[in-house]
């Protein structure tokens, strides 16, 4: 069943969304993208006369509640988008009444679904062996499942529509489909935008490909790394990750973060690159600075040639040429993780030289993917959203879609 097909008159409608939006000392959101994006789907749901029960994540909360992780925070914003004013429930377990008295048109906002321990199905606390620890976990199942059950009694159909935590297998984002029949469970408007995007990536590639991984850590990106080995024909590996690469070449990168552990995969990765003919580019100089602060003193050196007590921030101008002589010519772009520490004014230049490129690309008939919060909020920084082609809400789980991976939250609605 798609979104399109189904009327909502008089159905009340459960939706999972990804609400969880960043917020400022004071609890004021600072990036309502992911609100802007679920809203399609949920004035779906309004206009035909369904009733709206909404309910996401925030954050990691330990206990229950913790309220600087309480969507209690967003209701006037979610209200203002919508056009309509959202009701609060704030105990997302106890929310019956609210739901038995909802009318078509009106919709609720359940409170944090992970102030309980059974939305993730992760018990909470120490351990002392991990034997204890899958212990507590496989306790979880049932609970996990009877908190499932509990929301998916709030309503006659559900939608799932908060990709940014399909690969989580969570009792809100995959276990409450088996309570709704094949009629009953769709994907959300966004949901189907980022599928067919990542689709239009992987299955419908036009040449040259060019994908930018960037970020602090080789370890946590060599899945995906290894991934598009066999798809792509420029890879661009940048950020953090560039020192990993630097010394186990050999050089010397002075204080720069770098994972030695992992000097021995990043020569295999340039090993594997080569055979398959992937067209890799690291960094070959750098901005490097005396502290880690927006302030400190800087000097533009070789990647492999740091001195000692300086660390590099950012792509020098050297490699910023390079990197957009490969993403310039590319008719597909992926683009995750930034080029340096792009949240200090003065070491964006290499991101916002991957983003100009990416620009100036699409605008000559590219296919280009941002995704990952760090590139969303770079592409936003420099105003330049409208320059690409599709913007994913998803960190992991694009990822983990591009790796090839089955992503729980769609499966449990397509099978």
């Amino acid at each position: 069943m798609t979104i399109d097909q189904f009327n909502f008159a008089g159905k009340k409608a459960i939706v999972r969304v990804d609400f969880n939006v960043p917020l400022d000392e004071n609890g004021k959101i600072t990036d309502d993208t992911r609100i802007r994006g679920a809203m399609p789907t949920l004035k779906k749901i309004l206009n035909d006369g369904g009733s709206l029960i909404i309910m996401s994540h925030m954050g990691k909360p330990k206990k229950n509640p913790d309220m600087k992780f309480s969507l209690g925070q967003i209701v006037d914003a979610v209200s203002e988008q919508l056009g309509v004013k959202v009701q609060f429930a704030p105990d997302c377990m106890k929310a019956d009444d609210a739901v038995a008295a909802l009318k078509p048109g009106e919709a609720l906002l359940l409170e944090n679904l992970r102030f309980y321990a059974e939305e993730e199905g992760k018990p909470r606390g120490e351990f002392a062996t991990d034997e204890e620890k899958a212990a507590a976990k496989a306790a979880m199942k049932a609970p996990q499942k009877e908190f499932a059950k509990h929301l998916a009694s709030y309503a006659d159909c559900y939608v799932n529509d908060a990709f940014g935590t399909a690969h989580r297998k969570h009792a809100s984002t995959a276990i409450i489909a088996d309570y709704f029949d094949a009629d009953h469970k769709m994907l959300g408007y966004l949901m189907e935008k980022e599928v067919k995007a990542v689709d239009n990536v992987l299955s419908n590639i036009k040449r040259p490909f060019t994908a930018i991984m960037g970020g602090s850590k080789v370890s946590t990106k060599i899945g995906i790394i290894e991934n598009l080995m066999d798809k792509v024909d420029n890879l661009i590996l940048c950020g953090g990750m560039t020192y990993t690469f630097a010394k186990a070449q050999g050089g010397k990168v002075g204080q720069s973060i770098c994972e030695d552990d992992k000097l021995d995969l990043a020569l295999d990765i340039i090993a594997k690159a080569k055979a398959k003919g992937v067209n890799l580019i690291l960094g070959t100089d750098c901005v490097a600075a005396d502290s880690f602060s927006n302030d400190a003193k800087t000097q533009i050196v070789p990647a492999n040639d740091i001195p000692d007590g300086w660390e590099g921030l950012d792509a020098g101008p050297e490699t910023r040429k390079a990197f957009a002589a490969a993403i310039e010519g590319a008719k597909t772009i992926l683009w995750n993780g930034p080029a340096g520490v792009f949240e200090f004014d003065n070491f964006t230049a290499g991101s916002r030289a991957i983003a100009e490129a990416i620009a100036k690309a699409t605008a000559n008939g590219a296919f280009s993917l941002i995704g990952g919060g760090d590139s969303v909020a770079c592409i936003n920084k420099f105003g330049m959203a409208d320059k690409v082609s599709y913007i994913s809400t998803g960190g992991g789980a694009l990822l983990e879609a591009i790796e090839g991976k089955v992503l729980p939250g769609i499966a449990a609605i397509k099978g």
